[in-house]
């Protein structure tokens, strides 16, 4: 489940959701969905009866909770108690209301299926070709997806090798290699794209995942044959490697005669079949 699928389990009711760009993530005002939830006069007292519980349980959800100045009912803005994804979904697990069983059941089954990816790692990539698919994406952009994928693998798997570990170097590092053969970081690449929450690569088009996917195994070669030891020397790697798919995007640019970086995302080019033209196959005699 997304977070629009999320977003849609509360639709016709009054939740107070904001985007948090720089964390990329929304944030939902505990209060609303907790008095949608239990449908309860008063969501205020009910979620701070919740939240003691959940206190002297030990929960740690409740102890990690942030407060946001919200617009109340009166129109001033006033401190709330919000939840982003992972905790609104910890949260709902201790609420007893029909309403919260879809989800409820939701997160088991997706619990069931990360097991069974644990154990064979391969239905990872079956369900993503499932997934991608079911969203109408083509054939040839799945096959370049899944390289991408392994690729991307391949390239975190090395910089844990050169000692990288935090996940905001991890970060730093992509922003690095994604500007160097862009000309922007991941976030502001997003913002040219017009995406929020969505990933960027499964947004790039065919010739946009295929330079990110070079940039991605330049960086991977280049450091095995450098073997850096520091985050200044990663970085140094993480820019050659991007430098390279700038060439070969400079290169191809040249011949094409116009810039590959698009605004467009992949699903742009993706017809709903609804809408598609259907188109009889020919007879024998018409053939």
């Amino acid at each position: 489940m997304n977070d629009n699928i999320a977003i849609q389990l509360f639709e016709g009711n009054q939740i107070r959701i904001v985007w948090d760009a720089e964390a990329e993530k929304y944030w939902f005002s505990i209060v609303d969905v907790v008095q949608v939830l239990t449908e309860s006069v008063d969501g205020r007292k009910y979620w701070n009866k919740l939240k003691q519980r959940l206190v002297e349980e030990g929960n740690e959800t409740v102890t990690n909770c942030h407060q946001l100045k919200l617009p109340a009912a009166d129109g001033k803005k006033r401190a709330t108690d919000v939840a982003d994804m992972e905790q609104l979904l910890r949260l709902i697990q201790s609420i007893p209301s029909k309403k919260a069983e879809p989800v409820k059941r939701w997160l088991a089954e997706v619990g069931s299926q990360r097991i069974d990816q644990m154990i064979d790692p391969e239905l990872t990539f079956q369900m993503a070709v499932q997934d991608y698919r079911r969203q109408g994406y083509s054939e040839k952009w799945i096959e370049n997806r899944l390289k991408s994928i392994r690729t991307r693998k391949e390239l975190t798997d090395e910089w844990e090798r050169s000692g990288v570990k935090e996940q905001k170097d991890f970060a730093i590092l992509t922003n690095i290699l994604t500007k160097a053969w862009s000309g922007m970081t991941t976030g502001e690449y997003k913002q040219f794209k017009g995406l929020t929450k969505e990933n960027l690569r499964d947004n790039m088009t065919n010739l946009e995942l295929a330079l990110n996917t070079l940039a991605e195994a330049a960086t991977t070669e280049i450091s095995r044959n450098q073997n850096p030891r520091t985050m200044a020397e990663n970085r140094q790697v993480a820019q050659s490697g991007g430098n390279a798919a700038k060439a070969a995007r400079k290169e191809v640019e040249k011949q094409i005669g116009h810039s590959i970086i698009s605004p467009l995302r992949a699903t742009d080019a993706i017809q709903p079949i609804e809408d598609a033209e259907i188109k009889e196959l020919p007879t024998k005699e018409e053939e």
